[in-house]
């Protein structure tokens, strides 16, 4: 066989591999969510849900991403304000930089930064601690006592992360919008009533509702990639460690696609609102 067969038939077997690996991951991915669903349902029926582990777990993600929310969401509302205020302003329309400025943080930019600061903060917290069990062999302990690790351990963290989402997506829209009003207003000399009945008129609590639902989806798939890889971590020096990298990357670009599923679905089939 040439060399050119050879590198063929290595690249073919090199894709074929990374498809069947990528098929296998997701598969797995859809099984743990299915089963913390019924265990977390069973549990709260059952009055045996880790309520303890459940408030640590939340309290613990609030630390982690309330700080970076705020220093996100401030240069955010910046970029947005200022490059919607120059293009209202070139095309003589600043009576509606409100509207445009807002339903922008509202309807995309507070569930995108959910879900960036769940995946880089607190999945790859969730990551590291999950796959830090595994090495000191804790999940095989449970395993060996009888009790089923996911329903100690993962069920409370992704039921954390989903309830967290909403905060970050409130807390994102705030400080998004504070800091856009306050940009039009000081910079651009737009006028603060022009401001705000603009935005009022153009936006509804129904599209905060999506911003919230979106945000709490976004964090289920971030959180469920974050346990899968957590669970999966092998052993090695730098095991855990490769386990983070993966949650974060997969987690992040998951919830990218789901968000563009979602605004190109809606588009077609609703083109008057754009979520």
């Amino acid at each position: 066989m040439t060399t050119m067969g050879v590198m063929l038939e290595r690249a073919d077997g090199y894709v074929r591999r990374v498809v069947f690996d990528s098929m296998a991951t997701f598969g797995r991915s859809i099984q743990l969510a299915v089963a913390v669903a019924v265990f977390g349902a069973i549990d709260v029926l059952r009055g045996r849900f880790p309520y303890r582990d459940f408030l640590s777990q939340t309290w613990f993600i609030i630390t982690v991403t309330a700080v970076p929310t705020v220093l996100v969401s401030v240069p955010f509302g910046v970029i947005v304000s200022a490059q919607v205020g120059s293009l209202t302003q070139q095309v003589g329309a600043t009576s509606v930089s409100g509207a445009a400025g807002g339903l922008g943080i509202i309807q995309q930019g507070a569930p995108m930064v959910s879900a960036l600061l769940l995946g880089g903060a607190a999945g790859a917290a969730v990551a590291s601690d999950l796959g830090a069990r595994v090495l000191r062999e804790e999940v095989d302990a449970l395993r060996a006592m009888g009790i089923d690790p996911i329903r100690r351990l993962v069920v409370p963290r992704i039921a954390a992360m989903v309830v967290v989402a909403p905060l970050i997506c409130f807390l994102t829209i705030i400080m998004g919008l504070s800091t856009g009003f306050g940009i039009a207003v000081v910079v651009q000399d737009v006028a603060p009533g022009s401001y705000v009945s603009s935005f009022a008129a153009f936006t509804s609590f129904a599209d905060i509702g999506i911003a919230v639902a979106k945000s709490i989806l976004f964090a289920l798939v971030v959180a469920v990639v974050a346990c899968q890889r957590g669970m999966e971590t092998k052993h090695g020096a730098i095991a855990v460690a490769n386990s983070v990298n993966a949650a974060v990357v997969i987690g992040v670009v998951a919830a990218f696609a789901l968000n563009l599923a979602i605004t190109q679905l809606t588009t077609m089939f609703f083109p008057q609102r754009i979520l």
